[in-house]
C-alpha cells in the first residue's frame, strides 16, 4: 500500500501520492483541480467583491469564505498607518484590474489626499511549515503551499485568471496635521465594469509621533550585499548605495533604530545565501603590525546615518558563530585565518590591538558613544572573556547581546536582548530602565509563534507589539530584514529554518504582509504607552485598570489555544 501525504492550501488539505509529493515540493505545490473546480462553481458570474481582514492570508486558487463588506469603517490616530485588504475573485478571467482612489473629506471640508493613499496587489510565494523549527531541511521533507506576502505598490493593473481571488492591500497614512474628525471616499475597482467602494475614516484626536521618535526598539538586521546580489548590480558601487537607500529608508520609517556593521567576514559563519563580508579590511603587514582600513565602513555607516538610522552602530562581531578571522597577510601575499580560541592569550592580544586602534577611530568620527560590540547567542565563558577585553581596552566600551538571559553578566550589557522564552526580573528591568539600558526580545526558527515566518499569522506581528508593552520591554528584535532566499519574490524557503525566516520585505523594495503588520504592533506600543501615560497623569483609574487588564492576557503559551487575532479583536478598541 503506498503511503499518502496531505498538502494543505489554505483550509483544504489534499490526499497525494507520496511520489507526487516530492516532485510538487521541490517546484510547486500541489493543487486538487476537482475540489478547486467544486467550491468556484459556487461563486457568481462576474466580479466579486468585498473588503476583509488585513490579519488573514486568502489562498488565491480557492473563493474566499466571508461574510461580505460593501465598505471600509475605520478610526485612526492622527500620524498613523491603517491598512484593509479588498478582495477581487472570479469564475472567469478578467483583464485590466486596477484601482482609483479619491480623496477622503469631512464635513468642513478638509481632506485627508488620496496621496497618503497606497494600494498594492498582493502577490504569492511558496512558503512550507515550522515542523521542528530550527535546522537544516530539504522542501520534499516539508509541507508547501502558497501563500499571499508580497504587496506590490508598482503594479497598477493585472489579469485575474478564471478562478482566482486576488487580495488588495490598502493603506492610509493619516497626516499627523489632520484635523479631528469623519472622512469620508471611495476607492474604484476597475474591472469587467467599475466597482465603486465608500471608506469611512474617523480621526481621533490623538497624535502618534513620527517613527524616529517612536519609543518602540525595532532592530531587523540588515544584509548589504543581498541588495547587490538581486539588483545584480557591483558591490559598494554608486548603482548599489542608491539601490540601498530605499530600502534603508523604508526600515527607518518603520522605526528602526540600529545600524548592522560586520567588522568580520562572515559574523554568523556563512548561514546566509549571500556571503556577509567585513566593512573593514584587516591587514598584517610584512612587519608584523596591523593595519585596518575604515573607508568602508566610515562610508557605509554614514550613509545608513542619512536614511534615518542613527541611534547605534551594532558590530559583529568578537564572538562569530565560527572562530575564524580573516585577514590579508602581506607577508604571505594572501589570506590568512586567526582562529585561536576567545580568551586565549593570543586571542587578546589580536582584538586588543584592533580595539585600542578602532576606539581611537570612532572617537575622531565622533560615533564612540553610539557604538556597541554586539554578540549574537554566545557561550556563556567566550562573552565573559569579550567583556573583560573590552573593558580593558576603554572602560566605556557598550555591549549589546542577543541571547539567553544571564544574570551573571547582565549588568555588563547595555542593550540586552532575550530569547522569548526568557522573562526579566521585574526589579533587573526597574533597574535597568533607570540606568537607561535597553532591554528587549526575539523570536527566531525556534518559536513557532509569535513570529514572522511567510505561514505565520499576520496578527502575530501586530500581537508582538502588545507583548512587548505587557512586559515593560523596550522593543523587539529580528534576523533578519533582508537576507533572501535565491529566488525571494518566488520561493521563501530556504535550506535552513522554515520559510521566510530570513526576510520580511522583497526586492523592489517590496513591502510585505508581515512587515506591514509589524509596524502595526510598534504603532500599538506607542499608544499604549501614551495612553498610560496619560490615564495616571490625570488619575483615570478605571481607564488604566482597564488597559493593564488587557495587557496581562499577553502570554506566548495562550497562541497555542487561542489566535493572536482573536486575542488583539478583544483589546483593539482600548486604543481607539
Amino acid at each position: 500500500m503506498k503511503q499518502l501525504f496531505f498538502i494543505c492550501l489554505s483550509f483544504f488539505c489534499l490526499n497525494v501520492k507520496a511520489q507526487d509529493v516530492s516532485l510538487a515540493l521541490q517546484n510547486k505545490p500541489l493543487l486538487n483541480a476537482k475540489i478547486i473546480g467544486d467550491e468556484w462553481a459556487k461563486v457568481p458570474d462576474g466580479l466579486n467583491l468585498s473588503f476583509a481582514s488585513a490579519n488573514t492570508r486568502f489562498a488565491r486558487e480557492l473563493p474566499p469564505k466571508i461574510a461580505l463588506e460593501a465598505g471600509w469603517e475605520a478610526k485612526a490616530w492622527k500620524g498613523e498607518k491603517i491598512h484593509t485588504q479588498l478582495l477581487v475573485w472570479a469564475n472567469k478571467s478578467l483583464n485590466n484590474i486596477s484601482v482609483e482612489l479619491s480623496d477622503l473629506k469631512d464635513k468642513q471640508g478638509h481632506l485627508i489626499k488620496k496621496e497618503n493613499i497606497t494600494t498594492g496587489f498582493v502577490k504569492y510565494v511558496i512558503t512550507d511549515e515550522f515542523r521542528n523549527g530550527c535546522g537544516y531541511r530539504k522542501a520534499e521533507d516539508f509541507d508547501s503551499s502558497y501563500v499571499a506576502d508580497i504587496i506590490d505598490t508598482e503594479t497598477k493593473a493585472v489579469l485575474l485568471n478564471k478562478n482566482n481571488t486576488q487580495p488588495i492591500w490598502l493603506s492610509i497614512k493619516v497626516p499627523a496635521n489632520a484635523t479631528a474628525g469623519s472622512y469620508k471616499g471611495t476607492v474604484k475597482i476597475k474591472g469587467d465594469k467599475d466597482y465603486t467602494l465608500p471608506i469611512t475614516v474617523e480621526v481621533l484626536g490623538k497624535t502618534l509621533p513620527n517613527p524616529n521618535k517612536w519609543q518602540y526598539d525595532l532592530d531587523l538586521w540588515q544584509h548589504p550585499v543581498a541588495i547587490s546580489r538581486v539588483h545584480n548590480v557591483p558591490m559598494w558601487s554608486t548603482e548599489h548605495f542608491s539601490l540601498m537607500k530605499k530600502y534603508y529608508v523604508m526600515l527607518a520609517n518603520a522605526g528602526q533604530k540600529t545600524i548592522t556593521a560586520s567588522i568580520v567576514n562572515e559574523p554568523w559563519g556563512h548561514q546566509t545565501y549571500d556571503d556577509y563580508p567585513s566593512l573593514i579590511k584587516w591587514t598584517k603587514k610584512a612587519d608584523g603590525t596591523w593595519k585596518y582600513d575604515y573607508s568602508l565602513f566610515d562610508k557605509y555607516i554614514a550613509f545608513v546615518m542619512d536614511c534615518g538610522i542613527t541611534e547605534r552602530i551594532n558590530c559583529y562581531s568578537m564572538v562569530p558563530w565560527k572562530i575564524a578571522f580573516t585577514y590579508y597577510d602581506e607577508k604571505s601575499q594572501k589570506e590568512a585565518v586567526f582562529t585561536d580560541a576567545i580568551g586565549t592569550p593570543s586571542y587578546n592580544v589580536f582584538w586588543k590591538t584592533m580595539l585600542v586602534d578602532f576606539t581611537r577611530h570612532l572617537k575622531q568620527k565622533g560615533w564612540f558613544g553610539k557604538t556597541y560590540i554586539a554578540m549574537d547567542e554566545r557561550p556563556m565563558e567566550a562573552m565573559k572573556a569579550v567583556i573583560k577585553l573590552l573593558k580593558e581596552t576603554d572602560k566605556n566600551w557598550k555591549i549589546a547581546l542577543a541571547g539567553e538571559y544571564h544574570p551573571e553578566i547582565e549588568q555588563d550589557i547595555d542593550v540586552y536582548c532575550i530569547a522569548s522564552k526568557w522573562d526579566f526580573p521585574a526589579a533587573t528591568l526597574q533597574k535597568r530602565q533607570q540606568q537607561g539600558k535597553g532591554s528587549t526580545w526575539y523570536t527566531c526558527c525556534t518559536e513557532p509563534y509569535p513570529n514572522g515566518f511567510t505561514f505565520s499569522s499576520p496578527a502575530e506581528g501586530v500581537w508582538i507589539g502588545w507583548y512587548t508593552a505587557a512586559k515593560n520591554m523596550d522593543g523587539y528584535l529580528r534576523w533578519a530584514f533582508n537576507s533572501w532566499t535565491k529566488n525571494p519574490l518566488e520561493d521563501s524557503r530556504f535550506t535552513a529554518w522554515p520559510a521566510g525566516d530570513t526576510y520580511q520585505v522583497y526586492p523592489g523594495p517590496l513591502s510585505s504582509v508581515r512587515f506591514e503588520k509589524l509596524i502595526e504592533g510598534a504603532q500599538d506600543f506607542e499608544k499604549i504607552r501614551y495612553l498610560r501615560a496619560v490615564y495616571t497623569k490625570n488619575k483615570q483609574t478605571k481607564e488604566l485598570n482597564e488597559l493593564n487588564k488587557a495587557l496581562e492576557v499577553f502570554d506566548i503559551k495562550s497562541l497555542a489555544n487561542t489566535t493572536a487575532d482573536e486575542i488583539l479583536k478583544k483589546v483593539k478598541p482600548l486604543l481607539n
